[in-house]
Parts: C-alpha cells; sequence; structure tokens
C-alpha cells in the first residue's frame, strides 16, 4: 500500500468551513451520516473528523500527522507541534476569531481586577487561568460545555468566550471587558510528520493549494483586446487604479498587428465599475471570468 498522510478536519464549527476551502483547492471532501472518517478524492490523504479542541493533542502524540485546528487550542493544549501555515478563515468570516472576557451590562465589573475571588465560565480554561495569573488576580475559573453566554449572572460572574461579530454577547446582554487573544486556524503537523521527507512534501503541497484557493477568493479575470495606439492609455487607466491588476497586465500580440490582448486578474467586487470605464478608453472584447486559484 502507498503512504497516506493522517489528516485531522475540525468537526463541528469549522467543518463545513474547512471542506469548503478543501473543495475550493481542488480535493473534493464529502461527509457520511454518522461516520468520522470523510471521504476525499486523493488515496494519499486519510481524513479523521477531529474536534478542534482536540486536534492539537492527537497531532502532537502522532496519532494524526496534520490537522487543521485554532491557535487558541494550540495555547489551551500547550501542546507541541510545528504550525505549518496559518490560514485565515473561521465559520464566519475570514477574519481572526476573538476570545474575550465578558459580563452583564449592569454588572459593576469594569476591569479584570474586578474578578478577584469571582467565577468565570469558559471552554478556554487553561489560557484564562494563565492570563488572571499574569494580571495577578485569583478566581474561580470553570469548564462551560456550551452556551457560555447564558451563564452570567445566574452561574458565573463572568464568562471568556469566542466571538466574530460580537453579535451574540450583545444578544444575551453583555459587553466585553476585555480580549484575552486572537486566533486563527492553523495548519499544524507532528514533528516526525515534518521529518518525513515524503510527509512533509504532501503538506506542503496541501498547504500551496489551500492558500492558493484563499488567495483567489474575491478575485476575478479580465479579458480584452486593445488597440496598440490605446495601450497607453489603458495601462495608466490600470496603474491609477492599484486594486486592478495582480502584477501587472498580460499583453499578447494579436494576428491583428493593430491589436493586442491584455489580461488582468481584479477584486471581483469592483468588475461592475471597472468594465465600462475601461471600454471607454478603448478596451473591446472584454470577458469575465472566475479565478479559482492564485499561486502568488
Amino acid at each position: 500500500m502507498s503512504q497516506q498522510l493522517r489528516l485531522g478536519i475540525p468537526a463541528g464549527s469549522l467543518q463545513e468551513a474547512t471542506a469548503e476551502l478543501f473543495r475550493s483547492a481542488g480535493f473534493k471532501i464529502t461527509f457520511a451520516s454518522r461516520s468520522y472518517y470523510p471521504a476525499i478524492d486523493d488515496p494519499e490523504i486519510h481524513c479523521t473528523l477531529i474536534r478542534a479542541q482536540e486536534m492539537p493533542r492527537y497531532v502532537q502524540d502522532g496519532s494524526l500527522d496534520c490537522g487543521l485546528t485554532g491557535h487558541d487550542w494550540v495555547l489551551e493544549n500547550e501542546a507541541k507541534v510545528t504550525q505549518l501555515a496559518e490560514l485565515v478563515f473561521s465559520k464566519v468570516s475570514r477574519r481572526p476569531v476573538r476570545w474575550v472576557l465578558a459580563v452583564p451590562n449592569d454588572s459593576p465589573i469594569k476591569s479584570v481586577k474586578d474578578l478577584q475571588g469571582k467565577r468565570i465560565a469558559t471552554e478556554l480554561v487553561g489560557v484564562t487561568k494563565r492570563y488572571l495569573a499574569e494580571h495577578g488576580v485569583s478566581a474561580n475559573v470553570e469548564f462551560s460545555w456550551g452556551a457560555t453566554e447564558v451563564k452570567p449572572p445566574r452561574f458565573a460572574d463572568a464568562i471568556v468566550d469566542v466571538t466574530e461579530t460580537g453579535s451574540s454577547l450583545k444578544a444575551n446582554n453583555l459587553r466585553i471587558v476585555a480580549e484575552l487573544m486572537q486566533s486563527t486556524t492553523r495548519f499544524i503537523a507532528n514533528d516526525k510528520a515534518c521529518a518525513d521527507t515524503w510527509k512533509k512534501q504532501k503538506m506542503d503541497d496541501i498547504i500551496l493549494m489551500l492558500k492558493g484557493a484563499m488567495a483567489a477568493e474575491g478575485m476575478a479575470g479580465l479579458k480584452m483586446n486593445v488597440r496598440v495606439g490605446d495601450k497607453d492609455k489603458v495601462l495608466a487607466f490600470l496603474k491609477a487604479h492599484p486594486r486592478t491588476a495582480l502584477n501587472s497586465p498580460t499583453l499578447s500580440p494579436l494576428a491583428d498587428a493593430e491589436w493586442l490582448a491584455m489580461e488582468i486578474i481584479i477584486d471581483e467586487d469592483i468588475v461592475r465599475h471597472i468594465m465600462p470605464q475601461l471600454y471607454a478608453v478603448g478596451a473591446r472584447g472584454i470577458v469575465e471570468y472566475p479565478i479559482n486559484k492564485i499561486i502568488l
């Protein structure tokens, strides 16, 4: 049997976002009901669904060669793993998540110092305890099994919870007192797997494709024909709009020596604005096409 890379896919909130990223990168991942082993169209990869909170431990001990999890859970587990790449995506947005200390709107707690002797509910127990210790505060930190926002004030004086938009905290009448950390998704690997030439190359290839898919998000390609006499005018227009070119436009000769083919990569959200303006400065036969991956 050929070699296989044992890859951990985060179960739960990141599961579908991770699968969608892999699909964009060219890997087809499908989930079967009640199975913890997703199918992937690459015989050299074996996938296992593991909660992101546990992923660092299983990668550290070699049960998995690599996996995707949050930097927060690497710190929480104090796991000795190699972080091969940062992949900024989450279940809602393409920005870091924040772990924040929050209390009810009418709570007298104004700062971390006010938590002395108080009760705090969180899933991030280790990081929270270390944060409090850094501020010289002694408090009772309890593990929360979920629905942490509903714990105050009856079951806890404060919570440390993860947020992307803050909408859930506001909906539960909570206000943020402090931010403990920001976290992004990381591609982590076992040290022995990194020392294996074949596995390291396989992981590097996967990361390259994942980053390529992420770089292509929100981008589109434009092809157009430009008269030689209008070339400088079109190039000057593009130069004045830095969001319109990845590096610089590609120019190619056409059968008709009076015309050139031009190709650019642009932000997708400006296509509807830029196409009429390109036409106005001389571009013709403008075609938009989707961009799936960009390898920088």
